[in-house]
């Protein structure tokens, strides 16, 4: 790792988790590269953060190489990895949810979280540099509700690839942990969050009585990416207001 800081890769960067992360890293003196398949967003939340953009769909392999070698040519070899892209694209009972639904969902944030993973794991492994991969999950892995089935099944296929990822990495000094939040106030959820009886109906699940902000998020996934969290590996731990008790 460079005197300058960690180089610390953000998927899904340009806004909501992945912004706020983009800049807790930032405010840690890491370099953070800002990764979106929004190009505009993506140099918009870099140039306000501090951070540098990355245009990287993490669906297409070729586009997740070409953005990793951007990377290491500005920045450096990725020492940190947050695997935070990531889309609901719908929602619908499993017997009338539009297959091209599931399918983008498990395109982004399944096969996504894997090319991306193996990428970057890939290279650390073959310059023998140990590292940190941080996967975005949800509690809705672990706590079904009505019509996000298909969201909630490729955040527990995700939980599922952090902790075989861990096993795997862990000889080369690459730990692999999970945050999985539960409902949190995004531009992803800002129409639900703005309606009072639906947001109502979420704060009622949470013992603590509110939805997250990504601020509640974020100091967790630096932690797990930290020095601090060196013996800690293959975990996924909730930020959910206490709902996964209830």
């Amino acid at each position: 790792m460079s005197a300058a800081g960690r180089v610390v890769l953000v998927t899904g960067g340009a806004s909501g988790i992945g912004r706020a992360l983009a800049e807790a890293f930032t405010a840690l003196g890491d370099r953070v590269a800002v990764a979106d398949v929004d190009a505009a967003a993506a140099h918009r939340t870099a140039g306000e953060c501090g951070g540098t953009a990355v245009t990287l769909d993490v669906t297409d392999p070729r586009s997740v190489t070409a953005g990793l070698d951007l990377v290491a040519e500005r920045l450096g070899p990725v020492d940190v990895l947050v695997n935070n892209a990531g889309v609901v694209a719908g929602s619908g009972l499993l017997v009338e949810l539009p297959l091209e639904v599931f399918d983008t969902v498990v395109a982004v944030n399944l096969r996504g979280t894997f090319t991306v993973t193996q990428a970057v794991a890939a290279r650390m492994v073959a310059d023998a540099r140990a590292g940190s991969i941080v996967n975005i999950s949800s509690i809705g892995a672990r706590q079904p509700t009505a019509g996000l089935g298909h969201y909630e099944a490729t955040k527990a296929a995700v939980d599922a690839l952090t902790r075989t990822a861990a096993l795997e990495l862990a000889p080369h000094g690459i730990r692999v942990n999970g945050v999985a939040p539960g409902p949190v106030h995004t531009p992803m959820t800002a129409g639900l969050m703005e309606d009072p009886a639906a947001r109502e109906a979420w704060e009622a699940r949470i013992p603590l009585g509110r939805i997250a902000t990504t601020g509640d998020i974020a100091p967790l996934v630096t932690f797990l990416a930290s020095a601090q969290a060196g013996h800690v590996t293959g975990a996924v731990v909730q930020v959910d207001g206490g709902q996964l008790l209830v």
